[in-house]
């Protein structure tokens, strides 16, 4: 979950308190990782998951006791994963439960100052009143709190918030591109959308989408993170070409371009004639998408083209399989 303490923000400001569930150990085969959380509203809701199964039906059933006794100390319980909670995984996790109430605003809202700004460590100790008191470092290597050296060498553990997000550049907001939107908004990606044309983005963007419209690609290009993501799908093939073309002479990690193979010919004996090397052109990703997911429709092509972003921002290698389903 991405939001965390934007969650215990609006869930205190809107009903009085908040909990919080935090798997902060795992071993052995778990359902979820170390970070997984579950964040708890008083009238019965609750945002994310720790993995489901009886371990997140006996973790929230604590924690609402714990919300419903008022603003508490910090409760830390290892749950071995056998036969008592019935769930055949065989290892061993340990959660953090915590209860929140307008006392904690002010620390909630610079924690999620911190969040919002992009991932970052808490070193975390035991205050006097049981309670967990945590100092934040922007990453590995940023320094927020001047005492953060000593604090994460002496803290009792530390956690990570937020979504280290691999910046993509969208270029085009036609149907795909708004298909394609909607598929990344709940992935960790900062999605830069752009299209010069009026009128073209919807009303409501999603949290993770900056709208940019401009006919400039040239900058944008160049403006943009060395790990970005480059995917193109405008309303007119020369401009994805020229797009394209001028991605690929710079050094980002993938450069897609909606259509089939025809168009990537195109494109090829299109780019041989501005100079580009088949270096170059062997880096163009087009068709797009994961190749086994097939169809037209948009929802559909957004669907393949959202998984092919996220295996490659894994680190896995770019399916060459070609899907040939997409526009011409």
């Amino acid at each position: 979950m991405a939001k965390v303490w934007t969650r215990i923000r609006q869930t205190i400001e809107r009903q009085g308190a908040a909990g919080l569930i935090g798997v902060i150990g795992a071993a052995g085969s778990v359902p979820r990782e170390t970070g997984a959380r579950i964040v708890l509203q008083p009238d019965g809701g609750f945002y994310g998951t720790i993995g489901g199964g009886r371990l997140e039906y006996e973790a929230i059933a604590a924690a609402r006791a714990a919300l419903s006794a008022g603003r508490s100390k910090a409760q830390f319980r290892d749950w071995p994963l056998g036969p008592n909670l019935g769930q055949c995984c065989g290892g061993m996790v340990t959660t953090l439960t915590e209860t929140f109430d307008e006392r904690d605003l002010a620390d909630v809202r610079r924690l999620e100052q911190s969040e919002t700004a992009g991932a970052f460590a808490s070193a975390n100790s035991i205050g006097g009143d049981g309670r967990i008191v945590r100092v934040v470092a922007r990453d590995a290597q940023g320094v927020q709190a001047a005492n953060i050296t000593a604090a994460l060498a002496g803290a009792s553990f530390h956690e990570q918030f937020g979504d280290a997000a691999t910046p993509v550049l969208l270029f085009g907001a036609g149907h795909v591109g708004r298909a394609l939107v909607l598929a990344l908004a709940p992935l960790p990606f900062a999605v830069r959308w752009i299209d010069g044309r009026p009128d073209q983005f919807p009303p409501h963007i999603p949290h993770n989408v900056v709208t940019v419209r401009t006919d400039d690609a040239a900058r944008e290009l160049a403006e943009a993170p060395r790990d970005a993501m480059i995917v193109i799908m405008t309303h007119s093939h020369p401009l994805d070409f020229d797009i394209a073309a001028a991605a690929l002479q710079q050094t980002f990690e993938f450069v897609g371009l909606i259509g089939s193979e025809t168009k990537r010919a195109r494109f090829v004996s299109f780019a041989r004639q501005l100079g580009l090397s088949s270096r170059e052109t062997d880096r163009l990703t087009c068709p797009i998408g994961i190749p086994q997911i097939k169809g037209k429709e948009p929802a559909v092509i957004a669907a393949g083209i959202a998984a092919q972003l996220l295996i490659v921002s894994r680190g896995a290698p770019v399916p060459q399989e070609s899907p040939a389903t997409q526009p011409a």
